[in-house]
């Protein structure tokens, strides 16, 4: 028995594989004892979707959401527990609705990170609404699509302002490909950007917390090959820059569990989509860093609920943008914009702690991506996700990829 219990609430869509790892890797952990010789144990729980009063005191000490981007009835839970019962969420629900990419392009714009140039375009189809003929009559003013596009420059790329998963993205090279993509967007609201052409590679980073882990992406290829496992494809300054920008987006935000897009070009990183804060850590995806991401999530939510970290809804904005107007380098912002995400996460007392109390995490995930239970895991998504006629490929695909995760942690 614990001295003290933490319940950690997941608030779950579709997915099964990393809400199982999760809750078997909190199961291992066991009990964890602080400092001043209290015990304190974790103990996941699915929140399940029903009425709530909003005097009701809920019973988590955490959330982790992967919901309410799109189902607004929890979205208004997440509000009310963050409000009212200061309730640890690892995203503010006040920051991101629904994949939203057009405050996070006009916040880092502001910050004078390198995101290509971009405009905002009119509904072609405005969404149906009574009033919408009259006003759209009075003060929509006719725009020259060709000429907006122009300005940019081709290729440029079309995108929903609020996307997610590559849904609606299209590049675009000429007028005839800009007007099929515009027509074909109906009742979306599209972004035109310019695309960073030549680039180098194209890096995809996940952050939990003040971890992050920089991949080599493959947005081409299919999901179960974006990630290409690659140690060495970033120089030793544009992977700062990639892990700077990505702790700067989130802690300006408020997100602790998001991944960000770059394109790498020499030495230029340029972030192009940033508001993933509900980010895909399937199994399958991941493969490879799978247990890089369940050991992040593990650590971080612990350091969260054991320690007492307290939820900040507050962005403070004002000490970013002071550093945005300063006469300072580019170099300069950049390490300024990394102290100030370094303060947000606490990163040196997280360090701290998982050095004195959670030093056995590492053997914890080892131990378990080696188990019967892992592969039966495996197995399972394998099963659920692809036609019988795949099966061996995919199970042989990924239990390589995880085989080489094992045999590096043996290095």
């Amino acid at each position: 028995m614990a001295d003290v219990e933490h319940t950690i609430g997941m608030l779950l869509g579709t997915e099964d594989d990393w809400p199982r790892a999760y809750e078997s890797l909190l199961r291992r952990l066991g009990l964890v004892t602080t400092a001043d010789g209290r015990t304190h144990r974790a103990r996941p729980v699915r929140v399940t979707i029903e009425p709530f009063n909003l005097r009701d005191r809920p019973r988590h000490d955490l959330v982790i959401d992967r919901l309410a981007y799109w189902y607004y009835h929890p979205r208004e839970w997440l509000k009310k527990i963050a409000l009212m019962d200061d309730v640890y969420l690892l995203n503010s629900p006040f920051t991101f609705q629904s994949m939203e990419k057009h405050a996070a392009y006009c916040a880092m714009i502001r910050l004078g990170l390198k995101v290509p140039e971009t405009v905002l375009v009119p509904f072609k189809n405005p969404l149906e609404n009574s009033r919408w003929a009259y006003t759209a009559e009075r003060y929509n003013r006719p725009f020259d699509l060709d000429a907006t596009a122009a300005a940019i420059g081709y290729p440029l790329w079309m995108k929903p302002y609020d996307g997610g998963a590559w849904v609606g993205v299209s590049k675009i090279r000429n007028p005839a490909e800009l007007h099929a993509a515009y027509d074909a967007s109906g009742e979306r609201l599209m972004h035109l950007q310019a695309s960073v052409e030549g680039y180098d590679v194209f890096a995809r980073s996940l952050s939990i917390g003040p971890e992050t882990m920089v991949t080599k992406f493959r947005p081409e290829q299919p999901m179960h090959a974006r990630y290409e496992v690659d140690h060495h494809f970033l120089s030793a300054s544009a992977g700062d820059e990639v892990v700077t920008i990505s702790r700067l987006i989130n802690a300006f935000f408020r997100w602790e569990f998001n991944s960000c897009e770059t394109l790498v070009r020499g030495d230029e990183v340029h972030p192009i989509d940033y508001a993933n804060a509900c980010p895909d850590v399937s199994l399958t995806s991941l493969h490879y860093y799978f247990p890089w991401a369940m050991t992040a999530l593990l650590r971080w939510t612990v350091f969260c609920v054991v320690t007492g970290r307290r939820p900040n809804i507050d962005t403070n904005t004002a000490e970013y943008f002071a550093i945005a107007d300063s006469d300072r380098t580019y170099p300069e912002k950049l390490q300024a914009y990394r102290g100030l995400a370094d303060d947000y996460f606490e990163t040196e007392r997280y360090r701290e702690f998982c050095e004195k109390h959670l030093a056995n995490v590492d053997d914890i995930v080892y131990d378990w991506v080696v188990s019967e239970e892992f592969r039966s895991l495996l197995r399972e998504t394998v099963r659920a996700m692809y036609p019988v006629h795949e099966h061996e490929k995919f199970l042989a695909h990924f239990g390589g990829l995880i085989d080489a995760w094992i045999r590096d942690q043996n290095r």
